[in-house]
């Protein structure tokens, strides 16, 4: 039954789920990469110049707020860890993105994205492989 609640509970946060700044990303993603850690933990995994200890505690509890993050209390100390995946993240920004700036079309954004960028014809051949690909998926449903 707890399992269910959670479920539940994530899909609610995943469909309010709203765009991290700068600064809340950054600490998501060193989360991301360890999945769980005490402050200590989280300040050595994040890249020089690491930013202030109190900075990272402060956004830890917006995105507690947010709900983006929980924490378990082990005497005096929080162990924090993400509550929204990476990858659900991604997918719920990548969307924002397509709906607000490609006509909610992800063939306007990777018209737009080829055209932008110098992308080499590996590249190109990289992403016509993951076209095809998910074409061959679809054709298989």
């Amino acid at each position: 039954m707890q399992h269910a609640n959670n479920y539940e509970r994530i899909v609610k946060m995943e469909k309010k789920m709203k765009e991290l700044t700068k600064a809340e990303e950054q600490v998501m993603q060193v989360l991301w990469g360890i999945g769980q850690g005490f402050a200590n933990e989280i300040m050595t995994a994040f890249p020089e110049p690491k930013p202030a200890y109190n900075t990272v505690l402060t956004v830890i509890r917006i995105l507690e707020k947010k709900g983006f993050v929980t924490h378990e209390t082990f005497c005096k100390a929080n162990r924090y860890k993400p509550l929204i995946g990476k990858e659900a993240y991604s997918k719920r920004f990548l969307s924002s993105i397509v709906e607000r700036f490609f006509n909610n079309s992800y063939s306007n954004l990777v018209s737009a994205f080829t055209k932008r960028e110098n992308l080499s014809l590996e590249e190109l051949e990289s992403l016509k492989a993951v076209i095809d690909k998910a074409i061959s998926e679809q054709e298989g449903k």
